[in-house]
């Protein structure tokens, strides 16, 4: 059997815990199975690299930022091989160059195009644990490049995919994924099992146990991942194609996501192609546009509302300035002081009175409404972020508790 194990940067944050990890990997190996195990850097370090990048460039370089964050993962390696060894077991750390994981040329924001096997098989063949840099690959002119946000568990499922490994184990520092964010909400159940699409949709809605790349990828290749916990022995949640839900059982999990800003485009020309023209400038800058709705329309312009993420907000609007005049924009606003809060499950599909429920539970709390989303199995709102922890606990109670 070949397992994958995905540990995250507070999971090797020092050297006990990674003598932890070392010993969890040790027993999977012990048991006859063959391991491959991707680390991200200890703690804290990328978000260090990054700003010690900035104190000396307050622009750096893509390319460069990249060279110097895929530094923190070859460290995490590098111990985990040493510790291991320390333990009596063969073990060998690779990088992204040593295994050859190429990528697409975009610095910072790279995907995954194809990873060679050889040099993994090799070393498992010969006896040992593999442990592998998360978050990073190669380009086509042999730079480093980085994966972005959640590039470790994308790292993993794209090495299980590859290998076509039996098991796929995300490790975190929770033990499962829970119904709501456990902070918030205290009565959060954890999930035995979820469906790809419903975590796809969680995860890209704020939750943030497991990054909606990799869940894609898993998805795509029919790779089932186990969350997990690296601080207990408990059984974790199974994310996989199909699940045995209940008759009855409406929602999932209800997520909510405080990185949002709205973007008003105020009295735009009601001509064909404007909203392409738009959308299509904030594309070519990789620039996500969630939630979008467009007025009717009057005097011959219409209002077009839509989210981005608030890290993306500043670049948005340089673009749309500059679009301004040629689009006959009026006026552009914004409010970077919304979330979203959303309501997941594939039963929504079938459960005509969700999205009366979930608009009756935020009026009967006080909260308004500043846009609705829906889909087959969610239902969205924009509402002032001041509300987003009442607004998830009231939903939850409502549906889940």
């Amino acid at each position: 059997m070949l397992i994958v194990k995905k540990f995250g940067g507070s999971s090797v944050a020092d050297n006990e815990k990674i003598l932890n990890v070392a010993r969890r990997c040790i027993e999977d190996y012990n048991a006859g199975h063959k391991v491959v195990v991707v680390l991200s850097a200890m703690g804290k370090t990328t978000d260090g690299l990054i700003a010690q990048a900035k104190s000396i460039n307050p622009n750096p370089s893509p390319r460069e930022l990249d060279m110097l964050m895929v530094t923190g993962e070859q460290i995490s390696v590098a111990m985990m091989a040493m510790a291991i060894s320390s333990l009596g077991v063969p073990a060998i750390s690779l990088n992204a160059m040593q295994v050859k994981m190429h990528t697409t040329s975009t610095y910072g924001k790279a995907m995954f195009k194809k990873i060679e096997k050889e040099r993994i098989n090799n070393e498992l063949d010969s006896g040992k644990i593999v442990i592998i840099t998360g978050f990073q690959g190669i380009n086509k002119f042999d730079d480093f490049t980085t994966l972005g946000r959640g590039g470790s568990d994308t790292t993993a499922v794209a090495l299980a995919a590859a290998l076509h490994a039996d098991a796929c184990e995300i490790y975190t520092d929770v033990d499962g994924v829970y119904t709501a964010d456990p902070r918030v909400v205290p009565d959060a159940k954890k999930l035995d099992e979820i469906t790809y699409d419903e975590m796809l949709e969680l995860a890209s809605l704020g939750a943030k146990v497991l990054h909606n790349r990799s869940v894609e990828l898993a998805k795509h290749y029919g790779v089932p991942i186990i969350v997990r916990s690296s601080l207990n022995r408990e059984e974790g949640t199974i994310v996989k194609e199909e699940t045995k839900m209940m008759e009855g059982v409406v929602v999932s999990g209800v997520a909510a996501d405080k990185n949002v800003a709205q973007i008003s485009l105020l009295e735009v020309k009601d001509e064909p192609g404007m909203a392409f023209k738009i959308f299509d400038a904030l594309a070519n800058k990789k620039i996500d546009v969630d939630i979008i709705l467009q007025s009717i329309g009057r005097d011959d312009t219409k209002d077009i509302l839509f989210t981005v993420s608030r890290s993306n907000l500043s670049e948005a609007l340089e673009i749309l300035n500059k679009l301004k005049d040629s689009l006959g924009i009026k006026k552009i606003v914004t409010d970077d002081k919304i979330a979203k809060v959303s309501l997941v499950g594939a039963g929504l599909r079938t459960h005509a009175g969700a999205a009366a429920q979930m608009f009756g539970v935020l009026y009967n709390a006080g909260i308004n409404m500043k846009m609705i989303h829906t889909s087959e199995i969610r239902i969205s709102v924009i509402i002032d972020e001041a509300y987003a922890d009442r607004a998830t606990r009231a939903v939850h109670d409502s549906f889940i508790c």
